[in-house]
């Protein structure tokens, strides 16, 4: 039943264990990662173009979409707020001015035209011929890889993870409360619990999350699963600054694992310097926790 996680792991867990010293490598690495994410969306687009009636399908993604972002963002604003209520507004430096949040939502937006033209695309192929998911299997494989490699030379170490009380606390909430999110999406939807799991455990990370569960379930519900992630992201960089100075805990949680890399510079720029290694470590966590519940979640669907 754990052979499907054992296989997706492994290739994290590999790169995860490969040092790497030399900042050209690391940048090219991270470059790479960039080009694999659009790739890799581009193809589940292609599978969702292979999906019979797809125009009927389209009021279930955005159903399962709308309902798991409502879910998960009242239980994770929630669970941070009591954090915060515990301890306390932001004291320290004021951040520097915002950054464009046009500019943010414009590479948002990118990805989504990158699954439009894969399902545009897919409309002219034969998926009598065209591998789709075996391409799909291999491209995530190798992102788990170089990804793996990314999270081993980020600097973070064991030690500064267990010393960052802040971080551990903000990734805790966020896990346990998005899982509350996801039971109660799955309730309303009549799905069974451990998919709602599952897509709780996206923690924001729309690459990994929607084609882990397009694998899974079909590129329905991770089409549903990317869009989900990909929502959250955007609703993210737009209250990230307005909870900063009352409620951090709730800025920097409610990112997710995009608190080490995506959201991170506006993070920056509205909390200062002080909320930088309480973003990293909970990102950081995150992102290793999301691909194994993820799979976890959904070797118990059977």
């Amino acid at each position: 039943m754990y052979s499907g996680l054992l296989i997706v792991l492994l290739p994290l867990a590999l790169g995860y264990g490969i040092p790497c010293r030399s900042r050209s490598i690391i940048h090219f690495i991270n470059v790479a990662v960039a080009r694999m994410v659009y790739l890799i969306l581009f193809l589940m687009g292609i599978s969702l173009a292979f999906v019979d009636d797809l125009s009927v399908h389209l009021g279930t993604i955005f159903t399962v979409c709308l309902v798991f972002l409502a879910c998960i963002t009242v239980a994770n604003l929630a669970g941070l707020w009591l954090l915060d209520v515990k301890r306390g507004r932001l004291e320290g430096e004021r951040g520097a001015p915002a950054l464009s949040k046009w500019a943010l939502l414009l590479d948002s937006a990118k990805l989504c035209l990158v699954i439009l033209a894969g399902v545009l695309l897919g409309q002219l192929l034969d998926p009598e011929w065209f591998a789709v998911e075996r391409l799909s299997e291999w491209a995530l494989m190798l992102l788990l890889l170089l990804i793996g490699i990314q999270l081993r030379n980020s600097g973070m170490r064991l030690r500064q993870i267990l010393l960052n009380r802040w971080g551990l606390a903000v990734a805790l909430v966020v896990m346990v409360s998005s899982w509350g999110g996801g039971l109660a999406g799955a309730w309303l939807l009549g799905m069974p619990a451990s998919q709602g799991l599952a897509f709780a455990s996206g923690y924001g990370w729309y690459s990994l999350s929607g084609i882990l569960i397009s694998d899974q379930l079909g590129p329905v519900l991770g089409s549903a699963a990317f869009l989900n992630d990909l929502a959250r992201e955007l609703v993210a960089i737009l209250i990230i600054p307005a909870l900063m100075r009352r409620h951090p805990s709730c800025a920097i949680g409610y990112g997710g694992a995009t608190a080490m890399d995506f959201t991170l510079p506006v993070l920056q720029r509205s909390g200062g310097v002080t909320v930088v290694p309480v973003a990293i470590v909970s990102g950081f966590i995150l992102s290793l926790a999301g691909p194994v519940f993820i799979l976890g979640f959904l070797s118990l669907t059977g």
